[in-house]
């Protein structure tokens, strides 16, 4: 308990500031109408799963700006036909999402435009595609848009360049066409912000015993970085790679800057002989308590919470309840009553409860209207968390009619597809649709 006056008007201080923020950055990004794109001036129009091509799009339009001539971002979510015809140019970053999916903010313009009968004929876009080879369909969004526009009848201003995990030669090359496209002499090479210094201050093994991967709660104070982010947003980690340099991984933060450190879940995952990751390796089990980890902490608008009088509907598995957490700690600060229901899976009841102390008091005081808990290697149970979506089909229904927004965290493979069939079953895919198109499904998984 604090009775220091002084310490208490601090902390109030803090979550005043913090709320500030928050409700700014809703306001900025939800409430604010996208204005129609402007005759001649170069459309940069972005599709970001993570929030990477959102960078992107902000380094893009400041070329053009150090070049003296206007260029406008739009999210895909906010084109219209009329948007690609208006512009003088327009320049695509794409993301693709698990096995070549638009990102969810796309969904509405896949839907709407590239399934239209458009004339393009007039119009000039370069492509900046964003991949991973480590799936099989790398790019496969980013290439099906420029087989799209290619048929559509628009020009393309030069070959697309496809970025892999982040690659700084083709990044590089993106840059060069556009100095070619501005007139302008070669720009230094875009870099990401520089990593900030932070200092491991706990790890904390949270399921002991589990049949399961370690799972392990891991807490950094900032050493010069800066407590600025809110529920949905990654961090990059630079991890010490073999070949030198820094390798960089992303997680999802499980605390607010209220907490005063940032918070993550993270499993040790084991290479196919036996031996650990290369990152959660390193931050499980090499990384001392006091030791400094180089980190910067990324916005990730794609999965920003709703304002605190929408109901949300939280489901994941695994460590995804990490991103879920920063949600229902936010709740717990706005003192939301409309409402939260959190649907989870993990192995076993008696190893797998992660954060249990802490949803039972959010159950309490009513900050978790619903906690319903799935575990596969139970006996008895044996439940994936898709088939509490299945036996709770009435309730969901009720839920997001009354209003509530879907967030899904946790792994693609296996989770990610089955809440999303088992959403499809019980609300119809049209309506599962809108909610993704409205912005009310989002989704962050790996």
């Amino acid at each position: 308990m604090i009775d220091d006056p002084v310490r208490l008007l601090w902390a109030a201080a803090t979550v005043v500031i913090w709320l500030a923020f928050t409700g700014w950055t809703v306001w900025r990004f939800r409430s604010k109408p996208a204005p129609a794109a402007q005759p001649g001036s170069t459309l940069i129009a972005v599709a970001s799963q993570t929030g990477f091509g959102d960078e992107l799009a902000g380094m893009t339009a400041r070329a053009f700006a150090d070049a003296g001539q206007v260029a406008q971002i739009k999210s895909f979510a906010e084109i219209e036909p009329v948007d690609l015809t208006t512009a003088a140019r327009v320049l695509f970053i794409a993301s693709t999402t698990g096995e070549g999916d638009a990102p969810d903010s796309a969904s509405g313009f896949v839907r709407k435009v590239m399934t239209g009968g458009a004339n393009l004929s007039d119009v000039s876009y370069g492509l900046l595609s964003l991949g991973d080879r480590t799936y099989a369909e790398f790019c496969g969004f980013g290439r099906a848009l420029d087989g799209w526009l290619k048929s559509a009848g628009a020009s393309p201003l030069f070959d697309a360049v496809e970025v892999d995990n982040g690659d700084a030669a083709a990044i590089r090359h993106w840059q060069g066409e556009l100095s070619r496209l501005t007139g302008s002499v070669a720009a230094p090479d875009w870099a990401p912000p520089s990593y900030a210094h932070w200092r491991l201050v706990e790890r904390r093994l949270l399921n002991p015993g589990s049949p399961g991967e370690g799972a392990w709660h891991l807490a950094f104070e900032p050493v010069d970085g800066v407590l600025q982010w809110v529920a949905g947003d990654i961090a990059e980690i630079g991890v010490p790679a073999p070949e030198g340099g820094l390798a960089h991984r992303e997680y999802s933060v499980a605390s607010l800057p209220s907490d005063g450190r940032a918070e993550f879940l993270i499993r040790l995952m084991q290479r196919p002989d036996g031996t650990p990751g290369l990152a959660s390796g390193w931050l499980t089990q090499t990384l001392n308590v006091g030791e400094i980890a180089p980190m910067r902490i990324r916005a990730n608008r794609a999965f920003h919470g709703p304002d605190a009088a929408t109901p949300m509907i939280l489901i994941g598995n695994g460590t995804g309840i990490a991103g879920l957490r920063s949600h229902l700690k936010t709740r717990a600060v706005q003192g939301s009553t409309a409402g939260a229901w959190l649907m989870f899976g993990e192995r076993t009841s008696a190893h797998d409860r992660f954060h249990d102390e802490e949803l039972q008091a959010w159950r309490t005081n009513g900050v978790l209207t619903r906690l319903d808990r799935t575990f596969s290697r139970d006996a008895g149970d044996g439940r994936y968390v898709q088939a509490v979506i299945e036996a709770e089909a009435e309730a969901v229904r009720d839920w997001v009619g009354r209003g509530a927004a879907i967030y899904v965290c946790g792994s693609l493979e296996g989770m990610a597809g089955g809440v999303n069939a088992a959403l499809e079953t019980v609300l119809g895919a049209e309506a599962l649709r809108d909610l993704v198109e409205n912005g009310r499904y989002r989704r962050d998984v790996y």
